[in-house]
């Protein structure tokens, strides 16, 4: 019954509190008429929360980091059960913080609930939902070594629990990670919208080495797995270009086709992964009709 609840696409009012005055510190953050309650708290200010009750108690927890090796973003998921000594989440953020082997995250963000009725049922689902929520997305390398377990649950607690997914989804984005947003999750058109045409339109790049497809997103612009892209460099292909190329080489096969869809921060790094070369995507993405995208975008003014 997974996602059997929608959630409103009415407008949601959000209380973000800085705890230290500052929106780089500690953020608690909150929704009408939801018992959850979310934190976004820096690696450095840990020790910050020592009176935080709410933090003593169970829920889940995401490690953010980058990796040194390959500026990939990255994500380890976890939960954690009240003790009987009064320590929960905090306490386990804290062994984290001092494994030498994991310092490369710098941000938890933890949900718990406001009357502490999170139990250990509750919390196994939504760590195996949100790690695979995570997965589906494919924006954050999932460091979580084995699938966690998702228990069993009744069909009225698993609606319950969806609900909490949908609201957390929110605040996740909200607190700058948009961890469960798939990278072809398309806007809508701002301008000239009608009822036949809601989402942005596919756009075509075509070449004597390369033929691609994809569109913009609100974060860049996608290129489609089945794309073909070319298989050599030009001889002018800008250094950001073979980056690109080699940071997302797994995810081209042997006939150069891309095998997942792929996102880019401008249709440009999109067109010059796909040709191998510097180019300009305003100029090279086309409709079918062969519009391009400077001309969509002088339209959506």
């Amino acid at each position: 019954m997974k996602g059997c609840v929608k959630m409103s696409t009415r407008g949601k009012s959000i209380n973000l509190f800085l705890m230290d005055g500052e929106a780089s510190g500690r953020i608690k953050c909150t929704l009408a008429n939801w018992t959850g309650v979310a934190y976004k708290i820096p690696r450095t200010e840990l020790d910050k929360c020592k009176d935080r009750d709410d933090l003593k108690q169970s829920g889940v927890y995401f490690l953010f980091g980058i990796s040194d090796d390959t500026g990939e973003n990255m994500v380890y998921i976890g939960q954690a059960g009240a003790r009987k000594n009064g320590e929960g989440i905090l306490n386990r953020l804290q062994e984290h913080k001092r494994n030498p082997n994991e310092d490369y995250w710098t941000e938890a963000i933890v949900f718990t609930t406001s009357n502490n009725s999170f139990g250990p049922t509750e919390i196994s689902y939504l760590e195996n939902r949100f790690c695979n929520l995570a997965t589906e997305a494919k924006r954050y390398a999932v460091k979580n070594g084995n699938d966690p377990s998702q228990g069993h649950i009744t069909e009225e607690k698993e609606s319950e629990l969806e609900e909490f997914i949908d609201y957390a989804k929110i605040i996740m984005g909200t607190l700058g990670h948009k961890i469960f947003v798939p990278v072809d999750a398309a806007p809508a058109i701002i301008s000239n919208v009608t009822a036949d045409d809601e989402t942005e339109p596919v756009l075509y790049l075509k070449t004597a080495k390369a033929k691609a497809t994809g569109r913009r997103t609100n974060d860049g612009f996608v290129v489609f797995k089945g794309s073909e892209v070319s298989s050599q460099p030009t001889k002018s292909c800008p250094e950001t270009i073979q980056y690109l190329r080699e940071q997302y080489a797994d995810w081209v096969n042997g006939d150069n086709v891309l095998t997942e869809d792929t996102l880019f921060s401008s249709p440009s790094a999109a067109a010059g992964f796909a040709t191998y070369a510097s180019a300009n995507g305003l100029t090279m993405w086309t409709t079918k009709d062969e519009k391009t995208l400077r001309e969509l975008e002088s339209e959506d003014e």
